[in-house]
């Protein structure tokens, strides 16, 4: 694998990383779609936000090695290809999918985590819609996944970024 630098957003729901993603993509920064077997939001677009797949689908892009990286997250899988990886310049990782970086890897990549307060959160994810899921399961779900999280480069706790 070539000593590709890449940008990686860590961070609770409704923390900011789609919007941080957003403005990297806007300054010509690769955005690495991640697949997902979550149901789509209502605002998403499959190809844009992610890509979408079933969850046998999932199953044969694992079998086959074809992620980078895959987590399960809240019983759906996230993932990024290794074309993706190789490629792309800005990805949107949980932790645990974080600590499937190789050493090498890991040197050459910047991690921001955007640790925002949870009220803060609670509302913005209030105000979207979140198919086959609640607002306190994905909070309760992100105080497990970030306990004693330490693995990012930069730390962003203004909600306003």
């Amino acid at each position: 694998m070539k000593n590709h630098k890449r940008i990686i957003l860590v961070g609770t729901g409704g923390a900011g990383k789609d919007y941080a993603r957003k403005k990297f993509a806007d300054r010509g920064f690769k955005y690495a779609v991640s697949y997902t077997t979550r149901p789509p939001r209502v605002s998403e677009v499959d190809g844009k936000d992610y890509f979408f797949l079933t969850p046998e689908q999932a199953v044969k892009m694992i079998e086959f090695g074809e992620f980078y990286e895959w987590v399960e997250f809240n019983g759906w899988v996230y993932g990024t290809s290794v074309e993706q990886f190789e490629n792309d310049d800005v990805f949107i990782m949980t932790p645990t999918g974080l600590s499937h970086l190789s050493p090498e890897d890991r040197a050459t990549s910047l991690v921001i985590f955007f640790d925002i307060d949870e009220e803060v959160r609670r509302q913005r994810m209030l105000a979207r819609s979140m198919p086959g899921d609640s607002v306190d399961r994905r909070l309760e779900a992100d105080r497990k996944d970030f306990e004693n999280f330490t693995d990012y480069d930069v730390k962003i706790t203004n909600c306003d970024f």
